[in-house]
């Protein structure tokens, strides 16, 4: 569907090309490099990034010496530059060439934007072992005195120290290391970045070897991550030189951390790979890491630069619809294992200073409760009964037939005791107390709430015991838990964890354990209720969640993307019509993130006042160690965002 929101977002399109170049055939190779730069403006790209030394072929060996080359290099780099003043679709191209400056030669990487080179970064570190005799030819550009080189056209900044900076958008700043600048001690992209580069291009011209992709992958998702920036990577094409090596066309695309697109490699045809670059993760990632402002900052010299950023209609970067939950088996399996742990571990830790016989918990027979049981039941395991479980199912008016057998059925199949006690009797009374009249609102579905957890502490103190938290950090997002009733607990197992990861983590339990499976997969099935409310007729649940809030994978959609990665209305709500624009209209999507945002800043004074807790993921809400925010501070700011920004793409309320 049509994505409202996309033009009001700020991603920068870049580019990674691989063309068929061929040594020493210049003639060829700008061919390709255009017809390159044509593919990849029409995807929408706004940077292309070419490998090391495409304009001559990185293979071209003692040829590198020869006068004629490097004449007709340089000649070269005109169409290259009357290429980005003709194109229909403004684009700026880092392309690759051997420059000669006062008698050494220099690997250089251009930057070429409007019919101008605006500037040639060279390459430091110089491999000179195995298949690679970079020093052979090149001068490190740690050596370069000049600052400015003339090709015939004019003076040009060069130098290790150039940034090329935006001059309409203070976010994009650009900023080029060549090749085995990465592989080295002390890449220059970790001072750049540090200096304010927020997209560092690394044109490159690395050799396939068994094994070496997943370590160039890895080594640019650690860059990328170690300097909050975007990575862009490109390695020369299969049409260099094969006389002792081959060279894949590798590229990968990376952003703090995360790979947005990669290409596949040892292919013949041409290979352009796009991604939309999101400066506003970036910039928030560097505002989040202490350290970031540690770092001493170099003194860069700035090239401004128009680079006509436009949005494409569409989005080129991956939308995980469950941000909180892996997308891979293996990986999904691990992380319900290493949460379920440090749950285990924080609880058991907790239980044995406190000196704790037993673990007293509610049990619903929804998924909270269900997950926090799991935890207490591995605890007792831990501490080889030191520890013992007492499960407490407190049946209420609103409590289904199908909540109480589960609960029933889980605690049995655990072999943990349950005792119930109901709650009806003693609600009536405290209502009857207060005078209440006996309508069914917010005093009477919380009283019931209160009453659960009086009975929770006072058995706590008959038995020695801790009472243990079941409420998750999607409810404590949106204080969907009531004051000192369910808000409250000794320790609180669930509270770093998001309901879909939950729900997640129960599957994989059931998956794993036979004797689980069944109830467990039910619980799964059943709607999300506090259950506060009377059943229908046919015994149904009546109270949903998710009809009331919006559905818990939204919600946490916006948790990640608000919380952790601090993104603008604009954004988060482009991504979230691209991961459930099939099942949500883009006016439902803003209506639950006006939501999330209202209830996110008017419940904070139930997080001020929260129980400890384990913390399991990035994304916590402890006021003692995440998240510190006034319990009285206003939403004001990004409602008003959210109304500009309806407004703008003719989005209604």
């Amino acid at each position: 569907m049509k994505n409202p929101f996309r033009k009001a977002c700020s991603f920068v399109r870049v580019a990674t090309v691989s063309p068929q170049t061929r040594p020493a055939d210049i003639a060829n190779n700008i061919a390709r490099i255009l017809e390159a730069a044509d593919a990849a403006v029409d995807q929408g790209a706004t940077i292309i990034v070419y490998p090391e030394l495409c304009i001559t072929g990185y293979t071209c060996g003692d040829v590198f010496t020869l006068p004629s080359l490097l004449e007709a290099a340089s000649t070269a780099l005109v169409d290259v530059m009357e290429w980005t003043q003709t194109s229909e679709k403004p684009a700026t191209l880092v392309v690759g060439l051997p420059v000669l400056v006062d008698s050494h030669l220099y690997n250089m990487a251009a930057v070429v934007h409007d019919g101008r080179v605006l500037g040639l970064v060279p390459k430091i570190a110089l491999p000179n072992a195995h298949e690679y005799y970079d020093a052979r030819w090149f001068t490190s550009g740690s050596n370069l005195q000049r600052t400015e080189v003339d090709l015939g056209f004019g003076a040009i900044p060069c130098g290790t120290d150039l940034v090329f900076a935006d001059s309409e958008d203070p976010r994009l700043v650009l900023a080029i290391e060549v090749c085995e600048d990465l592989w080295s001690a002390m890449p220059p992209s970790g001072w750049l970045a540090v200096s304010g580069a927020t997209v560092i291009v690394n044109p490159s011209a690395s050799t396939e070897l068994v094994g070496k992709a997943a370590y160039r992958r890895t080594l640019v998702q650690q860059q990328s991550a170690r300097t909050y920036s975007a990575y862009v990577y490109t390695s020369a094409g299969v049409g260099e030189s094969t006389t002792d090596v081959v060279y894949g066309g590798h590229q990968i695309i990376a952003e703090a951390g995360e790979i947005l697109a990669e290409s596949g490699r040892l292919l013949r045809e041409r290979v352009v790979t796009v991604a939309d670059i999101d400066l506003d993760r970036v910039v928030s990632a560097r505002l989040d890491a202490t350290s970031w402002r540690q770092e001493p900052v170099r003194a860069v010299r700035r090239i401004a630069v128009d680079f006509a950023l436009d949005q494409p209609p569409t989005v080129a970067r991956p939308v995980r619809r469950r941000p909180f939950v892996p997308t891979a088996p293996d990986e999904r399996r691990q992380v319900a294992e290493d949460v379920m742990r440090i749950q285990t571990i924080g609880l058991a830790i907790r239980a044995e200073r406190a000196r704790a016989r037993r673990l007293v918990i509610g049990v619903s027979g929804g998924l909270d409760s269900t997950l926090a049981l799991l935890v207490c039941n591995a605890v007792a395991q831990e501490m080889d009964g030191d520890v013992t479980t007492l499960a407490v199912t407190m049946p209420g008016p609103g409590t289904t037939d199908r909540t109480l057998q589960n609960a029933r059925a889980l605690c049995s199949a655990l072999g943990i005791e349950l005792r119930e006690i109901p709650i009806g009797p003693a609600v009536e009374q405290h209502l009857r107390d207060i005078g209440h009249r006996g309508h069914h609102d917010i005093t009477f579905e919380n009283a019931q709430a209160r009453e659960r957890t009086q009975i929770l502490m006072d058995l706590a103190n008959m038995e020695g015991g801790l009472v243990v938290g079941t409420g998750d950090l999607s409810e404590l997002a949106l204080g969907w838990c009531t004051y000192n009733a369910d808000h409250m607990s000794m320790y609180g197992v669930n509270a770093g964890v998001p309901k879909t990861l939950v729900r997640h983590i129960i599957e994989e339990v059931g998956k794993a354990d036979e004797a689980l499976r069944a109830v467990l997969a039910d619980i799964v099935e059943t709607p999300v209720s506090p259950e506060l409310l009377p059943p229908t007729t046919s015994g149904i649940i009546a109270q949903r969640t998710e009809e009331v809030l919006g559905p818990y994978e939204l919600h946490d959609f916006f948790l990640y993307h608000v919380v952790r990665l601090k993104l603008p209305a604009a954004t988060v709500l482009t991504l979230a019509v691209e991961a459930f624009g099939k099942d949500f209209r883009p006016q439902q999507i803003a209506r639950y993130y006006r939501t999330f945002v209202t209830r996110f800043f008017s419940q904070q004074f139930k997080r001020s006042s929260m129980p400890d807790s384990v913390k399991v993921g990035t994304v916590a809400l402890s006021p003692r160690a995440d998240w510190r925010m006034p319990s009285d501070a206003s939403a004001a700011v990004w409602l008003e965002e959210l109304d500009e920004l309806l407004a703008q793409c003719n989005v209604q309320r």
